[in-house]
């Protein structure tokens, strides 16, 4: 008896090895990350509340499914200046050539009065630029 169950126990953890290093075809990982430029941006309301929440969505168009958005590097120039850019990552398999657009948003909370600028990174020396007035 305890040598069958040495055995199944052991036949256990083979297969569960065998399982886990299993390659999935479907996997494709990160090869690099670029900027990307923003082509729209929309704000809802271009005066809202201290304390409030209000999402910026940002547009950017990407050739190809294996690449899609990364993230933001949201910079604060002083206390009512945000410089923006977008990143894009760029992974490795097969790939469905074709435009399409992706959207993604920053949320905003302004913790104090005053007229803030948004300048969205546009490509070259362009930019996008978004007030919104905090009351």
């Amino acid at each position: 008896m305890k040598k069958f169950f040495h055995i199944g126990f052991s036949a256990f953890f083979l297969g569960l090895f065998f399982i886990s290093c299993h390659d999935d075809e479907d996997y494709q990982t990160i090869e690099s990350v670029e900027k990307i430029k923003i082509d729209s941006v929309k704000v809802a309301n271009d005066t809202m509340d201290v304390f409030t929440v209000q999402s910026i969505r940002t547009y950017s168009t990407y050739p190809s499914n294996c690449q899609g958005f990364y993230g933001y590097d949201y910079i604060y120039s002083d206390n009512v200046t945000r410089t923006v850019t977008a990143y894009k990552y760029i992974s490795n398999g097969p790939c469905i050539q074709g435009n399409y657009t992706g959207t993604n948003q920053i949320n905003f909370s302004p913790q104090q009065k005053g007229t803030y600028t948004f300048k969205f990174w546009n490509g070259g020396n362009n930019w996008i630029t978004k007030n919104i007035v905090v009351e």
